[in-house]
């Protein structure tokens, strides 16, 4: 080791400081094993900079000043991914875990599992060409999130360059440590500023400011879990999660790789047993498929992948008393019950309120105002009451009574079975509610255009719905109470800028009960601007829709067609760009499944049956026309052979092309 006494420096001599003070950084931030004292750091440190200072046209692009920036962002700009972030699957307990490993060994029996654990924190992707660090990217919906690059080059635990050529998406999990979240909290009191809720909170917000020296001074850790776009030429996760660390990456404190269910609930219960001495928060496990090719013959359901799922920690209970029970009308008017109880801190989280979800269930459980009760928190799942403490009543409790009339407009209300609802299509909670989500994010995003604003809106008369939007004026927003040149400006140009939204956005705005975001960008992809002539036997061809939500659809656009088509005409939304019709080929058109090892990647025989009109699926059914098999084929091809479907090898397949 080398430590420069001189006042000035040769440039060999301030390419070998960066190359030290890098590695006493990795010692220190991602091993754990601090290798030189603060002092020695910072004093190298200095002299770093005063050469930089002077030799502008020489800063190295790792050297640990670029980690630091000094412009302070107006905000963040959108970006996409390379390749999408998927959400995963829940699952709570051992019979959760027979389920889904039986459901995975049916797609592919020949698999091993890699487990590692789930962290509590805030998503991140790291975009690397040619060694160089060159984006930081939010998760946001997993499509597209905030460029955040000047904030993550702050975070020691992430390399500003790696020993790796090409383009490399790096996956993890931001998380502040717990005692480092004690301090920010103690620190936050005394300068008089409200407290962070927990560390997942603490990592988010401070991963999010428009100052990267405030996410510097947060002492934030980046935890790898996977990659997205790679040319990695390993065979199975496990290997290339183990290069992703060799690059300079912090490991996990716990990892395995599995062959059965009883090494998988080993480890998990290893994982649950360390959980409170480990540094950072978790609150689960995370299961996958080892095999990559596995994994790309598995797919994705519509919103989650199939070789992957989350095995949560135990849930936590608490006892607290119910103190009452409100009422929501939401903006379909379903009226549902809501447990106010008295406020109870759970892993961090001060929880006020616990889903009911209807009056059935209130009425089973035998639930009174005034009740002991025992409330069940699991990772980010809403609260719900579990237990009634019937022992512990003293004669003061009151019993629920369900409602007949609507909270908000005092209509009668509609008793349908389990659902109540308020059939007044003027009703304020309706209105309010609609056109609160008509403006919010994942549809027509209307900065500006919040709850309050909403309401104020509603309440003076000047939105009845959502095309009454499109009416306001400056002189109508100017008269209204904390409304200025500005801001009323600012508030009709975001409206003006809802004019050629992407159409999944103004489906998904139009609040079709069962009709989220994905199925939004599915029928936006299947139908374009013809959605509105789509029949039920259409949608039903798509996957992932099911007949509960194609007769939703379908329902509300014969319902609502004229509110629609008005919206449409306004709006003019861009549909999706639809690839290019497929020449004539034996595949155009047709369902086929790949399996078993070919002569290349199947991801890249699947893009080019894709490309050629084929609908590449995952499983086998009476509906597949193809199995493609390679080397290897497992229970596809003889599921196929059961049910008389056509097999061709790869060969074949080539030939018939």
């Amino acid at each position: 080791m080398v430590i420069y006494e001189s006042v000035t420096m040769t440039k060999q001599e301030y390419q070998e400081a960066v190359e030290t003070l890098n590695r006493w950084a990795y010692h220190y931030y991602v091993l754990d094993d601090p290798i030189a004292t603060d002092e020695e750091y910072d004093k190298l440190y200095h002299k770093v900079v005063r050469y930089e200072a002077k030799h502008c046209d020489e800063v190295l692009l790792d050297s640990p000043t670029q980690r630091v920036g000094d412009v302070v962002s107006e905000g963040f700009s959108k970006e996409k991914h390379l390749s999408r972030m998927w959400s995963l699957e829940d699952i709570f307990n051992y019979k959760d875990l027979e389920a889904w490993l039986k459901k995975t060994y049916k797609l592919d029996s020949n698999i091993s599992l890699y487990c590692e654990p789930k962290y509590d924190g805030a998503s991140l992707n790291l975009i690397y060409e040619n060694g160089k660090l060159i984006k930081g990217i939010t998760r946001g919906d997993g499509v597209e999130g905030e460029l955040i690059t000047p904030n993550v080059k702050t975070i020691r635990s992430i390399p500003l360059t790696i020993e790796h050529q090409g383009i490399l998406e790096i996956r993890g999990e931001v998380v502040i440590f717990k005692d480092e979240f004690e301090k920010i909290n103690e620190e936050r009191l005394k300068a008089g500023e409200g407290l962070f809720a927990n560390p997942r909170n603490a990592a988010a917000g401070s991963l999010r400011q428009l100052d990267p020296k405030i996410t510097a001074a947060r002492n934030l850790v980046f935890l790898p879990y996977g990659v997205g776009e790679n040319s990695l030429p390993h065979k199975l996760l496990s290997e290339k999660m183990e290069y992703i660390y060799s690059l300079g990456f912090k490991k996990p404190p716990l990892r395995a790789t599995c062959q059965d269910i009883n090494e998988i609930e080993a480890i998990y219960q290893e994982m649950v047993k360390q959980r409170d001495s480990l540094p950072m928060m978790l609150d689960g496990m995370v299961i996958k498929v080892n095999e990559i090719a596995a994994q790309i013959d598995m797919g994705y359901t519509v919103k989650v992948p199939r070789w992957a799922v989350a095995y949560k920690f135990p849930a936590v209970e608490k006892v607290t008393t119910l103190k009452d029970i409100i009422l929501q009308v939401g903006r379909t008017g379903a009226v549902t019950p809501v447990a106010v109880v008295e406020p109870t801190q759970i892993e961090g989280v001060v929880v006020e309120r616990a889903t009911l979800h209807n009056f059935d269930e209130i009425k089973r459980k035998d639930i009174r105002i005034g009740d002991s009760v025992i409330i069940l928190r699991s990772g980010d799942v809403i609260p719900k009451i579990i237990k009634v403490l019937t022992d512990r009543r003293n004669g003061s409790e009151k019993e629920v009574q369900r409602p007949t009339n609507c909270p908000v407009c005092g209509s009668e209300l509609l008793q349908e079975d389990v659902l109540i609802k308020c059939q007044n299509l003027t009703c304020s909670a309706r209105v309010v509610n609609s056109i609160i989500y008509f403006a919010s994010k994942p549809c027509l995003n209307i900065d500006g255009l919040g709850n309050k604003i909403v309401e104020q809106l509603f309440h003076e008369g000047l939105v009845a719905s959502v095309l009454d939007l499109f009416a306001l004026t400056k002189e109508q927003l100017l008269s209204l109470e904390g409304f200025k040149e500005k801001k009323a400006q600012n508030l009709l140009d975001a409206i003006k800028n809802t004019h050629k939204s992407e159409l999944w956005r103004f489906i998904n705005a139009l609040g079709i009960e069962h009709i989220g975001e994905v199925a939004s960008k599915m029928i936006a992809q299947q139908f374009g601007l013809d959605f509105m002539r789509a029949t039920k036997e259409q949608l039903l061809e798509i996957d992932g829709i099911g007949e509960e939500m194609a007769e939703s659809f379908l329902e509300f656009l014969r319902v609502n067609e004229s509110l629609v088509m008005q919206l449409l005409e306004i709006i003019e939304p861009t549909a999706p760009q639809q690839k290019g019709e497929a020449k004539e080929n034996p595949f155009k058109g047709k369902t086929v499944v790949l399996t078993g090892t070919m002569s290349e990647s199947r991801g890249v025989i699947k893009e080019m049956l894709e490309n050629l009109g084929a609908k590449v699926s995952g499983s086998v059914s009476r509906k597949t026309d193809f199995v493609i098999y390679g080397e290897d084929a497992g229970s596809k091809y003889d599921k196929a052979l059961s049910l008389g479907v056509t097999t061709l090898t790869e060969e074949q397949m080539r030939e018939l092309l």
